[in-house]
């Protein structure tokens, strides 16, 4: 599966502004867009990967539109700490995953 990351990102910078975090991923569909982090610092840091790749995997079995609307009520709802997806892609940080299945294209800005 292709997976693409964005460096430079606004989106990310927006999201690492909210959540006042320095380097930030933001996963939408099959992108990851990157603030403050490189595409080869990013891939270093598997449990960071594997996080955003359940993302990725939220997104195909939700459907877009579907997803970001479940993503955006469960925020409501609980807050983005205890927002049920971010709770699973916490939980998956850690679990032994294949990561050579997946072609990570990186766009450099």
């Amino acid at each position: 599966m292709d997976i693409y990351l964005k460096e430079n990102s606004p989106i990310a910078r927006f999201a690492a502004f909210y959540l006042k975090e320095e380097s930030m991923a933001f996963t939408l569909g099959k992108t990851i867009h990157l603030w403050h982090t490189q595409c080869e610092d990013f891939l270093k840091n598997e449990n960071w990967v594997r996080h955003e790749i359940l993302h990725v995997q939220q997104f195909q079995q939700y459907g877009f539109l579907f997803f970001i609307r479940k993503y955006l009520w469960e925020t409501l709802l609980h807050g983005y700490a205890h927002n049920k997806f971010e709770v699973a892609a916490r939980l998956r940080e850690n679990d032994v995953i294949d990561l050579n299945k997946f072609n990570f294209i990186c766009h450099k800005k």
